[in-house]
Parts: structure tokens; C-alpha cells; sequence
């Protein structure tokens, strides 16, 4: 069915971020080829409660069309947000998850114990994800949600700035929205932050972009012929210890038999790797000088 726009309630709007490059994509798809697939709705009372399809809405109101070719679901307005988080499942992310329990608990009356089992999921998890949407300020919120801050940044670095500090939380989300920084970036100036004296705090808060250009002018010296040997031997150390795990937690005889004669092979090329090393060790030690 078509619907015009004074048609529709987007009150879901906010539970998904926006991706700009995604629509950006889908504006120019739309624009060629038309709508081909049809939004969700459901229609408890009037008007249609959009319940997917939100970014196809703004395509094409961008592109000045009239109407949105809808189809509606025959179920309860919970039931089509649980049926349509489950057939997204996979593509959401921890704040995506978050922002849905929490309209789920205000606008249902949910408790964490109902959430749990209606997301098969323990209470515990329910209760992360909820306090995650409380720690972090609605002014960072919005910014990850209309896309211009990554959602990984904000969860990891930006979450526990505001736990310790919200309004320094605030101030260096607006200074970094500019500079479209990566989560590396982000990461810095959060470290940057923790460890840094108040005058660098200050810089971090006020011009993030000259400490992250003064600290990629601060180039690392180059490991020396020692360190890489012996990062070498932490490797290999660490690779021979998994490996044997592997075999006393029984991988032998969880093998086929064509499996066992590869293994064999392949272990023989490592010994005999290994003791050409040791064997080069002993001389080298030996004879130093």
C-alpha cells in the first residue's frame, strides 16, 4: 500500500544510528531505480507506526516523493519490535541493543527480568546494556546516532570518560565532531586525557587536533636487532604453549587418520626448524666474539 507522509508516526527513529555513506548509497539507488523493497508499519490506531524501513523514509523525502509503498504487520506494536530486532540480529551493535531495551522499559514497562527472557539473554546483560545508555550523555548519544561519531568510540573511550568526568565527556565529543576522527583517534585523546597533566587536559578539551598532530610527530624509535629477537622468542614460546594445550586437551585423538599422518609431517618440519635454531644458538653463544 502507499502511504503519504502525514501518514506516519517515526517515533523509532532514534533506536538505529545513521551510517552517511549507507544513505548516501541508498539515495543514489533510490533515485535510479525507485523503491524496491517496502517499509514496515503496523497500525494499532492511526497514524502507521513505522517500524523498519527509516532510512528508505528519508531517501525519499530527500528526493521530494510523495508517497512510501508500505506493508503492514498484523501483530502488536512489541511483538513488531522484537520480530524486527530479530531479523536485523547480527548487524546491530551493543548501543543499537541498549537504546532498544530502554524504550522497550519505558514505553512497555518492562522489567529486566522480562527484557532477559524475551531477548534470551541473561539479567546481567540486560543490565550492562542499560547502564550504558545511562552512563553516557544524551548530547553523545545524539551524535552517534545521526552518525557523526563512531558508535566503538563512544562505547569504549567515551563511556568511561563520562563516568569519570561527564561534562569533559561532553566537551571533547563536540571538539572531536569536526575533525571526523578515527577510533584510534579517539582512543589517544582518551589516554591522552587519563594520564595527562591538567594543562594537557586542557589542550585535549580545547584544540584535540593539535595534540593528536603532536603526537604523530612523535615517531617511535625503531625496535633494535634485540627487541625483535626477542619478540620472536615470545612468539614462538607462545605458539609452542597453545599447541601443547591443544594436544592435552585431546586434539590427537579427536583426529581422522589422514589427519594424524599430516600432523606427523608438519611436526617433523617444526622440530627440525626448532633444533636447527637451538643448534645455531649453542654455537653462537659459544663463540661470541
Amino acid at each position: 500500500m502507499e502511504l503519504e507522509w502525514h501518514q506516519l508516526d517515526l517515533r523509532y527513529e532514534g533506536l538505529r544510528r545513521r551510517h552517511p555513506a549507507h544513505e548516501r548509497h541508498l539515495l543514489a539507488s533510490v533515485a535510479e531505480l525507485g523503491q524496491q523493497t517496502p517499509i514496515i508499519v503496523i497500525n494499532p490506531d492511526s497514524p502507521f507506526v513505522v517500524i523498519d524501513g527509516y532510512k528508505r523514509v528519508r531517501a525519499l523525502k530527500r528526493l521530494g516523493r510523495d508517497t512510501v509503498r508500505s506493508m503492514q504487520w498484523s501483530v502488536s506494536e512489541l511483538e513488531a519490535l522484537l520480530l524486527e530486532r530479530s531479523l536485523r540480529q547480527g548487524s546491530e551493535d551493543t548501543l543499537d541493543q541498549a537504546w532498544l531495551l530502554v524504550e522497550l522499559q519505558q514505553r512497555f514497562g518492562l522489567s529486566v527480568d522480562e527484557l532477559a527472557r524475551r531477548f534470551e539473554r541473561s539479567k546481567s546483560w540486560v543490565s550492562r546494556r542499560l547502564s550504558l545508555v545511562q552512563a553516557l550523555p544524551q548530547v553523545i548519544q545524539d551524535q552517534v546516532r545521526v552518525g557523526v561519531l563512531s558508535a566503538h568510540a563512544a562505547m569504549k573511550y567515551l563511556v568511561p570518560l563520562a563516568r569519570a568526568n561527564a561534562p569533559a565527556a561532553c566537551q571533547l565529543a563536540q571538539a572531536i565532531v569536526p575533525l571526523e576522527p578515527s577510533s584510534r583517534q579517539v582512543g589517544a585523546l582518551y589516554q591522552g586525557w587519563r594520564h595527562g597533566t591538567e594543562r594537557t587536559r586542557e589542550l585535549i578539551l580545547t584544540h584535540p587536533q593539535v595534540y593528536l598532530q603532536a603526537q604523530a610527530s612523535q615517531t617511535p624509535a625503531p625496535a633494535s636487532p634485540a627487541q625483535r629477537w626477542l619478540e620472536d622468542l615470545g612468539a614462538l614460546g607462545g605458539i609452542a604453549r597453545r599447541a601443547r594445550r591443544a594436544l592435552e586437551n585431546g586434539l590427537w585423538h579427536e583426529l581422522l587418520a589422514a589427519e594424524h599422518e599430516e600432523l606427523a609431517h608438519a611436526f617433523e618440519r617444526t622440530r627440525t626448524e626448532v633444533d636447527s635454531l637451538c643448534h645455531r644458538y649453542d654455537l653462537e653463544r659459544g663463540h661470541v666474539g
